[in-house]
């Protein structure tokens, strides 16, 4: 990728003008955690969670860390499993659903209905896999344009939200017959542009916690259905075991991400070692979360307090008086936690250039906030750049694969 994809590299001055005096702190204690631990052969396992991430370009911009090898693991949302398999962002225009001629009880709040932006070529390749509503697709073009927005990929948008429906069964099928978790057949055909992709690419481990398995329509089903809960919880096990340094970039309920059923230092992990099965410890390891929440930090600066009300069985949320979300308890426990309390599209490029820089690795994307003209452009190259999954080339990946 060429210099030009810096799309964050003129703004890192003001994003970092954007956070305080604790969250600057925080943030060179991430990246120096990192630095070390890549110096010295560690690995890094980044947490993400849906929509922001997604927007924010920050997936794709993992996808670049794991190109270079900065991260080495990831687990994510089937939400954004969904939308890389459709390009990580598109863009779509909406029209009147009842001047289309829709069922208005099924259509969503708005009553729009939303279709993909696409040529004529990329409808022309899309035949080739799947029928086409030819006259749906005639009557929307024909129709005035409420909006054309740039969003999530392979959503609500026809054809590309239904033909991420329709991939799924057929990942799904793949994914039994070679006894794989569905992500890692959907990265075999991923842009390596995105985390699926670049993970594929580079043999590194991505997978849906189980906590957010809910998500991307048939997508968020197939992966649940891939693979049985408990493997799919030893297999995120030994993901988090193998990582020296774990990054939470606003994802929901990380509690039950980290410190899950094998974990045996701030979780629950001690019946599982009791009964001899796998287990691994957070003793040791840094959780760096990237969130907006001031609680979070607060949570982590009342550690001892947490810890005493738990020590007492007594409720967390009255010792410490402030909100207990489910990634608090054991993030706020851990004496290797670190909190950003910031932007995650301000947040990333500053963590992803000083990194690169202090492991003296160049990078050849870097994304910027969304709210900014440079964030803008990269949206829009986002959408031109980041490709849907290419069947063909996962069904050739699947012959070859041995088992």
């Amino acid at each position: 990728m060429a210099e030009k994809n810096l799309f964050g590299i003129s703004r890192l001055d003001d994003f970092r003008a954007s956070l305080d005096e604790r969250s600057l702190k925080s943030l060179g204690l991430a990246v120096n955690k990192i630095v070390e631990t890549k110096k010295r052969g560690g690995k890094v396992m980044v947490v993400t969670g849906s929509g922001p991430n997604i927007h924010e370009g920050v997936t794709t911009l993992i996808s670049e860390l794991i190109r270079v090898g900065i991260v080495d693991a990831v687990s994510t949302s089937s939400a954004v499993i969904a939308h890389e398999m459709a390009g990580s962002l598109d863009k779509v225009f909406r029209v009147d659903a009842g001047a289309l001629g829709m069922d208005m009880s099924k259509m969503p709040r708005g009553e729009v209905f939303e279709f993909t932006c696409m040529n004529e070529n990329e409808l022309d390749s899309l035949r080739k896999e799947m029928p086409l509503n030819e006259d749906l697709l005639k009557r929307g073009a024909s129709l005035q344009k409420v909006n054309e927005i740039i969003k999530a990929a392979g959503n609500m948008a026809y054809p590309m939200g239904l033909r991420t429906e329709r991939l799924a069964h057929e990942v799904l099928e793949l994914a039994r017959m070679y006894g794989l978790p569905f992500e890692t057949v959907a990265g075999w055909g991923c842009d390596e542009k995105t985390m699926l992709g670049a993970a594929a690419e580079k043999n590194v481990p991505v997978l849906v916690t189980i906590p957010q398995l809910v998500g991307g329509g048939a997508v968020g089903m197939s992966i649940g259905d891939s693979i049985p809960v408990s493997e799919r919880s030893m297999r995120i096990s030994r993901m988090l075991a193998s990582c020296d340094v774990i990054i939470e970039s606003a994802a929901a309920l990380t509690q039950e991400i980290h410190d899950g059923p094998f974990e045996c230092y701030t979780g629950h992990g001690i019946w599982a070692w009791w009964s001899g099965q796998n287990t691994y410890n957070l003793r040791g390891k840094n959780l760096i979360r990237i969130d907006l929440d001031e609680n979070l930090r607060t949570a982590v600066e009342l550690n001892a307090t947490v810890q005493e009300a738990i020590d007492k069985g007594l409720p967390k949320t009255k010792a410490a008086k402030i909100p207990f979300r489910m990634e608090m308890s054991a993030f706020a426990r851990h004496e290797g936690s670190i909190p950003v309390v910031g932007d995650i599209g301000k947040v990333w490029p500053l963590i992803a250039h000083d990194v690169a820089k202090g492991l003296g690795i160049k990078l050849g994307f870097l994304s910027s906030s969304q709210d900014t003209p440079e964030g803008a452009s990269m949206r829009e190259w986002i959408v031109g750049n980041v490709r849907p999954l290419n069947r063909e080339k996962m069904l050739s990946r699947a012959k070859n694969f041995a088992i």
